[in-house]
């Protein structure tokens, strides 16, 4: 079985795909906006990646998300259930980690079944 790696670079690729599943890279805002921006923005990045994969948001099968401070969980949420896919939800977590810089404060991780 092939595994396709999509832009990829000396450290990483953005989404592997194998078989008939995606495995995307951590995706965030740009620094410094607030966490409903950094959050739109993530999930635009993940509907682009999925879209490249050939999947899409209600063929994920797992979330992992990362906040800089947990106190951002429900503006972040507010955001999410807009989009998530209400008909079938992936498995999720949510914890608070140090992100790459300050600057971030949403980070998400997604892997998804393909057509």
């Amino acid at each position: 079985m092939t595994i396709e790696r999509l832009d990829a670079g000396a450290r990483m690729s953005q989404a592997v795909i194998h078989g008939n599943t995606a495995y995307l890279a951590g995706q965030v805002g740009a620094p410094g906006q607030s966490v409903t921006a950094q959050t739109q923005a993530v999930l635009a990045s993940i509907d682009s990646l999925l879209a490249r994969c050939g999947s899409d948001k209600s063929r994920i099968l797992s979330a992992t998300i990362w906040l800089a401070d947990m106190a951002d969980f429900g503006e972040m949420n507010a955001v999410w259930d807009k989009w998530v896919d209400g008909k079938d939800p992936p498995a999720r977590a949510t914890g608070e980690a140090k992100l790459a810089t300050p600057d971030y404060r949403v980070e998400i991780i997604v892997v998804a079944a393909r057509d």
